[in-house]
């Protein structure tokens, strides 16, 4: 079986850059009309799209790795942090998803092991029902429930 990386979606940031947009065309088309000199109000529009790409660069810096008999999670754009649990120790793989969260296919893949730091929870990731299929086969082809 191939490897497969999962990120966490863009969705739930699109909003933001979608409001950032229209706060920008607002302030900049009040501003021009009404020749206010009052043109730090672009500030608004640019911190809410710098809130944006500041959250979209920790989505993309953040990845599960399903590699043979290895889930690897990794996260960090500076620093980084790598967690990588073998297979065989999983004991339970849980998917969460909100009413929102349903209707635009992401939600929360929880897995847990035995051991001292025995949850691990990836949020917002797209398809996470057909991850969590997928890693209860690997888990049945070692013999696990």
């Amino acid at each position: 079986m191939n490897d497969i990386t999962v990120h966490p979606s863009i969705k739930p940031i699109l909003p933001h850059y979608l409001l950032s947009a229209v706060l920008f065309i607002i302030v900049v088309g009040w501003l021009s009309y009404s020749g206010s000199p009052l043109w730090w109000l672009v500030i608004l529009p640019l911190l809410v799209a710098l809130w944006a790409v500041a959250k979209h660069i920790t989505l993309r810096t953040t990845r599960l790795v399903i590699e043979g008999d290895l889930i690897k999670y990794e996260s960090g754009f500076a620093s980084k942090q790598q967690r990588t649990i073998v297979i065989q120790k999983l004991q339970d793989v849980r998917v969460d998803q909100s009413v929102m969260e349903r209707m635009f296919g992401i939600g929360s893949l929880t897995l847990e092991t035995a051991g001292e730091s025995s949850r691990l929870t990836i949020e917002g990731i797209d398809n996470p029902g057909r991850i969590a299929e997928m890693l209860h086969e690997k888990m049945q082809h070692h013999g696990q429930p």
